[in-house]
């Protein structure tokens, strides 16, 4: 598996940080680390077996698999981590698959919320690390995995974590000129210069929001949020706003 960290930067009129990109070695929103391998071979039978090679569980029989780790600078573990994967096997046995190795693993699978039908599943976890959901389902003859684990005292220290029941926006502005969010009826004034990152607890919803420097209106978007969830806003070079955990 290959791993790669990448970085892009923002028009220089104005920038925000943004998930998966380090913009300033002090910057407070997360680096994003991914990977992708493809086996050739498809074909297989019997029980699937764990490949011990990787932090998250994932069989060695597989079409194939992604993994993407958060990191908040200053905070050496993960804030989130995910594994995306197509895995030629059926529901049922790469359902047991994952039930056998999160629970070896110290996960406990919570029953409220808890979905199973014939071909999809969704389930929640309390991992030693945090909160964690597993969403399986079927395409091109193949069950597919989406895997998320998020680590609640790495969040918590790079003050990702909203208030109980809220989601929290991050946002921040790197050049010396007036800028500013406006969203859910009120506007926040966005500080100059380097490193100064802001927060904004939300109810769950859905919301439009617009940024402006100057006075003058430089990106709109829309943003959907969960409880205890956290996002970064993205820019006016077409971001989107991105999930940090």
């Amino acid at each position: 598996m290959t791993t790669a960290r990448h970085r892009t930067t923002a028009p220089a009129r104005w920038r925000l940080f943004a998930c998966g990109l380090f913009l300033l070695a002090s910057c407070p929103l997360p680096a994003q680390a991914e990977g992708w391998v493809q086996h050739l071979s498809r074909l297989g039978a019997g029980p699937l077996k764990l490949d011990p090679n990787v932090d998250l569980p994932v069989p060695t029989r597989i079409s194939h698999r992604s993994f993407t780790s958060n990191y908040a600078d200053g905070v050496k573990a993960p804030i989130r981590r995910t594994l995306k994967a197509s895995i030629p096997a059926e529901f049922g046995d790469v359902l047991v698959f994952y039930r056998t190795e999160l629970a070896k693993r110290g996960w406990q699978e919570l029953a409220d919320g808890a979905a199973v039908a014939a071909e999809q599943a969704e389930l929640s976890f309390k991992s030693p690390e945090g909160p964690a959901t597993l969403k399986l389902g079927r395409a091109k003859d193949e069950t597919t995995v989406d895997l998320v684990q998020r680590n609640a005292e790495a969040a918590a220290k790079a003050n990702f974590l909203p208030l109980p029941g809220q989601a929290r926006l991050i946002f921040g502005y790197l050049v010396p000129d007036v800028a500013s969010l406006a969203i859910n009826d009120q506007t926040i004034k966005i500080a100059g210069g380097e490193n100064h990152p802001q927060t904004l607890d939300l109810p769950p919803g859905t919301y439009s929001y617009q940024l402006l420097v100057s006075g003058h209106p430089v990106g709109t978007n829309t943003i959907t949020v969960a409880s205890g969830e956290a996002w970064s806003l993205g820019g006016d070079n077409g971001d989107k706003p991105s999930r940090i955990y």
